[in-house]
């Protein structure tokens, strides 16, 4: 392992141990920077992915309070690990209906468009869920400057919220032409 990942991976290890959760980290070369897998209970993530994330703020922030609070993000999925569990079920139900219909049926059809709608949502749920754990974990633990947290926690939640504006604007746009098709 590069200097690099060692360095990302000992800051993720001091930040779960301040904290006091210990949970199993795993490097990852899959493209997103940090994930917490509610299933297996453990942390992932990309260094590279990480190094990149951190060049693409918009507000330049040191290495340490990047990672510290994604760290601290992902730590917070971990607190809210059974609503996430409770979600699996549902959550199924979406891949299927991902895997069995291609993006052009997906995105053409309203119901199914709305499936993708609610996936968002669900995530956005679990995102803020997490920032709201990780911002009371810093509160407490004082581990990142409040002005870092705040611009590593708008850059998570952007892509998020990207996303799903994204799908919900093709979503009114199908439904309306539906309705004037029926009308």
């Amino acid at each position: 392992m590069d200097r690099n990942k060692i360095e990302i991976q000992q800051l993720i290890k001091s930040t779960m141990k301040a904290v006091g959760m210990d949970l199993e980290l795993k490097h990852e070369s899959c493209g997103i920077n940090m994930s917490y897998n509610f299933i297996r209970n453990n942390v992932g993530y990309d260094a590279t992915r990480i190094q990149e994330a951190l060049n693409e703020m918009q507000t330049p922030i040191a290495p340490e309070p990047y990672i510290q609070a994604l760290t601290l993000h992902e730590l917070g999925h971990a607190l809210d690990r059974e609503a996430l569990m409770e979600s699996l079920e549902r959550t199924m139900e979406i891949v299927e209906m991902k895997n069995r219909y291609s993006l052009y049926e997906q995105y053409n059809d309203s119901n199914l468009l709305a499936m993708l709608i609610e996936e968002h949502e669900m995530n956005i749920a679990f995102e803020d869920t997490a920032w709201k754990n990780a911002e009371e974990m810093n509160k407490k633990y004082e581990l990142v400057d409040w002005t870092s947290f705040q611009e590593v926690k708008e850059q998570g939640l952007a892509t998020y919220l990207s996303l799903y504006n994204e799908d919900l604007q093709l979503y009114t746009n199908l439904v309306a032409l539906h309705s004037e098709q029926i009308a």
